[in-house]
């Protein structure tokens, strides 16, 4: 028995856009009639990156903006935000060395990453890093021995904050045992700069920031009277692109998060986000062929649309539906208007079972749909070419172009 659908997304209904979304994707579209490159690919708008720079500088002032580059690594990305003035989360020496040869100064990169080799903590500290996430004890002590007089964030673990993708239990530390390591790090010849943390990726609950901002001013505070003063306040990403479901604007998360660090902190620490899909999701159009378009039975109403990208060559985060973009089919118009769609399951190209993109969530698309149309993904700037295999079954990984 097929799958029940828990929603349907009519891609025969253009979602609302603003006037910046529509910007990027007829430039986008614009560049895609012209240069003509071969499906998959994703194209990135860096115009629109730029916007949401200025956008996040003026809600957050004062605030250091480190840019989580796993999001989208392209070098264009990074060079455009160096130039912006941006800041620079990293999580292996690679993303030290990309950062590094677009520009950045090392000491506008931090090395976020609680999950570390002693190695790669000398290789940062060699390439001139001095600004390190830790959540335990063996970790403080090999930053101390392999990055001397560095500074620490120390990162705390929250319970389950209703983001799209949350982290579970793999990152951070409880708030006692974070007090017990930045009360540390002085005493091992690091500097204790803050508490940070990480309240899950498309978070769409402006208010989900505000229990971990009280408890990282609670340890603000006992380590204050214990004579360890923490200057800065690192509240992560979470900051949500714009997918089918949502999101409130920006400005709701701005007033919520704000009001929260001047409730819990009496003297105002250093604001520190780590913005990705906030910054480059919107930026994003990944272009994809229909490969082959089926049905199981004669009697079947739903029909199997195969795509040549799926989860292993840009769309992993559709892994347990988590992610529903938002969907068009260019030249099809005159379908749509007839309002001649139907419902659909979307896969990707693989030799792989898992290699289904949507069956909970019905997409309906035009009834003519046939092998060679495209089908274009909005808002994929971030987390897809990022996440491309190196070769799976030999489909090669995403490649990217920014314009």
């Amino acid at each position: 028995m097929a799958p029940q659908p828990t929603e349907t997304v009519d891609t025969a209904t253009p979602p609302p856009t603003t006037v910046e979304e529509t910007g990027a994707i007829a430039r986008i579209r614009e560049y895609l009639e012209r240069e003509q490159p071969a499906t998959p690919c994703l194209v990135i708008d860096l115009q629109t990156i730029r916007e949401r720079h200025a956008e996040l500088t003026a809600a957050f002032p004062g605030a250091k903006l480190y840019y989580a580059v796993k999001a989208n690594p392209a070098r264009e990305v990074v060079r455009l935000l160096v130039e912006l003035g941006a800041h620079f989360d990293v999580a292996s020496p690679p993303e030290i060395d990309l950062c590094l040869a677009e520009g950045a100064r090392p000491e506008r990169i931090s090395y976020g990453n609680t999950i570390k080799k002693r190695a790669d903590i000398g290789y940062a500290f060699e390439r001139g890093v001095r600004l390190f996430t830790t959540d335990s004890e063996a970790d403080l002590a090999a930053i101390a021995e392999m990055a001397p007089g560095a500074a620490v964030f120390c990162r705390i673990m929250l319970a389950d904050t209703g983001s799209l993708t949350p982290f579970g239990h793999k990152f951070g530390c409880a708030p006692e045992l974070a007090t017990r390591l930045l009360a540390r790090a002085p005493v091992l010849g690091l500097t204790a700069a803050g508490v940070s943390f990480h309240v899950g990726s498309q978070q769409l609950d402006p208010r989900a920031w505000d229990a971990a901002i009280e408890q990282a001013g609670e340890i603000t505070a006992k380590l204050a009277a214990d004579g360890v003063e923490l200057s800065i306040l690192n509240i992560g990403g979470g900051l949500p692109g714009r997918y089918s479901r949502p999101a409130p604007p920006l400005a709701d998360f701005a007033a919520a998060i704000n009001a929260s660090v001047a409730e819990h902190f009496p003297a105002p620490p250093q604001l520190v986000l780590e913005p990705g899909r906030f910054l480059v999701s919107d930026a994003g159009l990944l272009r994809s062929e229909v490969v082959l378009v089926s049905r199981k039975s004669t009697v079947d109403e739903m029909r199997w649309v195969y795509l040549d990208v799926g989860r292993y060559n840009g769309l992993a985060e559709t892994e347990n539906e988590y992610i529903t973009y938002l969907l068009s089919t260019p030249g099809q118009e005159e379908s749509i208007r007839d309002g001649a769609t139907g419902p659909v399951y979307l896969a990707g190209p693989t030799c792989d079972g898992d290699d289904v993109l949507y069956q909970r969530n019905v997409y309906r698309m035009p009834l003519d749909l046939r092998a060679g149309d495209h089908v274009d993904f909005l808002n994929t700037g971030a987390y897809t070419a990022s996440y491309s295999s190196i070769a799976f079954n030999g489909f090669a990984p995403l490649p990217t172009f920014c314009r």
